[in-house]
């Protein structure tokens, strides 16, 4: 077998490129077929809108047209049919005018299902061109709300990882992580909300975001006789990259990316295969300071990015007990 060092991650970066080069390749030869399929579906506007044809008319068109062109595909009674909610959706002009048009058909069949505003829809399409997203990957990002969420999170993606993973990495990041499934205490430490957080590991997942895959609960890992546990490690399915989440519940602070790096090369070091990526690491804080984040992850070496996450009321008990203080010392302010 050929040795040579560096091989696996240099393939890597050639198969991306050709990837992003054959996905708006199709883009361009995708514009004729995306007029005519509006034209299609104009089309049977015009009949079932203006001359009363049923529906069964489009069951008859699907038939006539496979028997006129054997060769080709899209012609199913279901295809049909999305091709006049397209021209329903859109006018002729918003197709030509707007970057619509350079989308191969299945991005439109994606952009109908999973987006009601006209805006959206515009709006990920344009992002779709300007990444090279497969359509897979445009509706990770719908998921994900990549339109509302991108470029809050404070990372070092662009400087260490190639154009198409650093996109996908910094769209999947979010700037603030909802944990409002865990109770908010004042008293509660590191541990404690690890552990909380591993409990209720599948609520977490569904925050984190599309492609994400749990690992496993409290893996150790032995470093030169030393055992550690990571509690939260990740796999991400698109990026091909395991991901280790460390939770601080202050905020943050420079020295925090020592652990999480150290985390994050025995990860590289004793669980990766040859064919992920370097592994990410996102450290989770209470609160941050953008520019401290921003100057502490200048010079890093590993892809990190810093986030911050709320968390849920207090129980009712330490509610009521908080209330019950709070008014007690106004009374006595009040008598002074």
């Amino acid at each position: 077998m050929l040795k040579a060092e560096g091989y696996e991650e240099w393939i890597r970066l050639i198969k991306e490129r050709i990837q992003r080069a054959r996905v708006k390749a199709s883009m361009l030869v995708n514009t004729e077929q995306t007029l005519l399929y509006w034209d299609i579906g104009h089309n049977i506007l015009e009949k079932q809108n203006n001359e009363g044809w049923g529906t069964k008319v489009v069951e008859r068109m699907s038939v006539d047209l496979k028997d006129a062109f054997p060769d080709m595909t899209g012609w199913s009674p279901r295809n049909l049919k999305y091709m006049r909610a397209f021209a329903d959706a859109w006018a002729r002009k918003e197709i030509v005018q707007a970057p619509l048009a350079q989308l191969p058909w299945y991005h439109h069949l994606a952009l109908l299902e999973s987006l009601k505003s006209r805006g959206d829809r515009i709006a990920y399409a344009a992002l779709a061109i300007e990444n090279g997203w497969s359509r897979n990957v445009m509706v990770h990002q719908i998921e994900l709300g990549f339109a509302d969420q991108h470029g809050t999170a404070i990372t070092n993606f662009k400087n260490l990882m190639p154009p198409t993973d650093s996109d996908m990495a910094e769209q999947t990041l979010k700037g603030e992580y909802d944990l409002g499934f865990l109770p908010a205490t004042a008293k509660t430490k590191e541990n404690k909300l690890r552990t909380m957080l591993v409990d209720k590991v599948a609520k977490f997942m569904v925050e984190l975001g599309a492609g994400f895959s749990y690992v496993g609960k409290g893996l150790t890992i032995d470093v030169g006789g030393d055992e550690f546990e990571i509690d939260l490690l990740f796999y991400h399915v698109l990026l091909h990259r395991y991901i280790v989440i460390e939770l601080k519940t202050g905020k943050f602070q420079p020295k925090d990316l020592g652990q999480l790096g150290f985390y994050m090369t025995a990860v590289d070091r004793q669980v990766k295969s040859n064919i992920d990526g370097k592994t990410i690491g996102i450290l989770l804080c209470k609160s941050r300071n953008d520019i401290v984040a921003e100057y502490s992850l200048a010079d890093l070496k590993r892809p990190i990015g810093v986030s911050t996450y709320r968390l849920g009321l207090p129980p009712l008990e330490q509610l009521q007990a908080q209330l019950q203080k709070a008014l007690a010392l106004k009374k006595k302010g009040g008598g002074q």
